[in-house]
């Protein structure tokens, strides 16, 4: 965090020093009772409703204290706590947030969509990295609850930002858009996730949408042109420019020529009447899209395409993001734990449909969570996709993915389909059926520790 003066913060937020002394500069900002107190200089904002554990932030001292509770209760800070008394606390916090994020004029990359937006965040802020001091959102942290200490990452040294941003709810990403105020934002694409906090699917589009308000006036939006649900959403309202990536429909960033290669994605970049060579690690028509929106976010931060495709040649993938590795009897395993939802699982399947060729296709499938009442709709609408392939095996596990297996079976599937309600007994089940020939794809929710450990046992050779 750039330092601050206490008597500056007292100024800005127009408070009253009730106690202690403002002749010093915090280094760290917290939402009381939502964010730890590991440092000492620390800023914390503190609700009306909270109880003070005075003891516990003087030992931390110095300390700020930014309230509206009465000055009775605020003067019970003890000697290392300095106390600031504002008429509204949501207000304070607001307005520290938007001078906090103004004393920077770097570019602000912020993320939204349903699958890939960890992924293209990480390539941005690995082509990014090579040339600047870059502040980024850890791995797939992004409930608006940590934005606050997402923002306050950035200092001086800081030359851009690359925040994803979470939804579990209608209104989190308008939340976040205010504390970051990003000058360039990204909708990878709109699947189906998370009905049980939007709704529907309707308000579930309408959620990822409020990222249109929240870009910075003059700001940059960069969407897929070939996803139907984001055609969907007011496009026209967004006042500022417009950048489309596609495979299929005519794009601004087009990618031609697709093809699988070792390790990864060839294709040719075709971009202002320019033709461009690049490779990206990882497999998949998917991550072809991600690298799209990074070079396209890269060259509207201000780097060029050179930079941003010898960048993404080293790119890492992350691990259990369709991360292929040789187990059990010299198979091939490809671990997609990482996430789960109906998007992410087509997009699989079309990687198996290149991969899997003339191998025996062994397909795990867990539960997906978060599709409020429509679970059964979206997991048989999953069976019908995998009853439409040449698969030898289909194992699902959990109580809603039973109605992938039922709806496989229903539609004529020819694999070997068999019903789990956890992981226990399908190891027993696989181990002889696993060879060089075999590949086998383990898709579960992240929240499925049993999922995931089990996927670590089918790589142990």
């Amino acid at each position: 965090m750039q330092q601050i003066n206490v008597k500056d913060l007292r100024k800005v937020l127009q408070g009253d020093l009730l106690c202690g002394s403002e002749q010093w500069s915090v280094k760290q900002a917290i939402y009381y009772n939502r964010h730890d107190l590991t440092q000492s200089h620390t800023l914390m904002f503190v609700s009306r409703g909270d109880t003070i554990n005075w003891q516990e932030i003087d030992r931390k001292g110095p300390a700020l204290v930014i309230s509206d509770k009465s000055s009775a209760e605020l003067k019970n800070a003890l000697a290392n706590t300095t106390v600031i008394q504002v008429k509204s606390i949501g207000q304070a916090y607001w307005t520290f947030i938007d001078y906090y994020r103004n004393l920077f004029q770097i570019p602000v990359v912020a993320l939204t969509g349903t699958c890939g937006k960890t992924t293209t965040k990480e390539m941005i802020k690995h082509i990014a990295s090579r040339e600047w001091n870059v502040q980024a959102s850890v791995s797939s942290k992004n409930e608006p609850r940590q934005s606050l200490p997402y923002l306050t990452g950035i200092d001086k040294s800081t030359e851009a930002a690359i925040f994803e941003l979470g939804l579990g709810n209608t209104g989190n990403i308008k939340h976040q858009c205010m504390i970051y105020q990003p000058t360039i934002g990204i909708i990878t694409n709109i699947g189906v996730h998370h009905l049980d906090g939007c709704g529907n699917l309707e308000g579930y589009i309408k959620a990822k949408a409020e990222i249109l308000e929240g870009i910075s006036e003059g700001g940059t939006l960069i969407i897929n042109a070939d996803d139907e649900n984001t055609k969907k959403i007011p496009l026209h309202t967004f006042k500022g420019k417009i950048i489309t990536v596609g495979v299929h429909e005519q794009a601004d960033y087009k990618a031609t020529t697709i093809q699988f290669k070792k390790n990864g994605m060839k294709f040719v970049l075709q971009v202002s009447g320019a033709k461009y060579n690049v490779f990206v690690p990882g497999y998949g028509e998917h991550q072809v899209y991600n690298a799209l929106s990074a070079i396209a976010a890269a060259k509207e931060m201000g780097l060029s395409f050179n930079t941003a495709i010898a960048g993404l040649r080293t790119f890492k993938p992350m691990a259990r993001h369709l991360e292929f590795s040789t187990g059990m009897g010299e198979s091939t395993i490809v671990d997609d734990t990482w996430t789960n939802n109906p998007t992410s699982v087509e997009a699989a399947l079309k990687v198996l449909d290149t991969i899997g060729k003339g191998k025996k296709v062994i397909l795990i499938l867990g539960d997906i969570k978060r599709l409020g009442s429509f679970e059964e709709k979206y997991h048989r609408e999953i069976g019908s996709l995998v009853a439409k392939r040449d698969i030898h095996t289909l194992i699902t596990i959990g109580n809603r993915a039973e109605h992938i297996a039922k709806q496989a079976i229903k539609e004529g599937s020819k694999a070997e389909i068999h019903i789990f309600k956890d992981v226990a007994g399908v190891l027993d089940l696989l181990k002889s059926q696993l060879d060089s020939e075999t590949i086998v794809l383990i898709k579960g929710p992240m929240s499925s520790r049993s999922m995931i450990e089990f996927a670590n046992q089918l790589k142990e050779k």
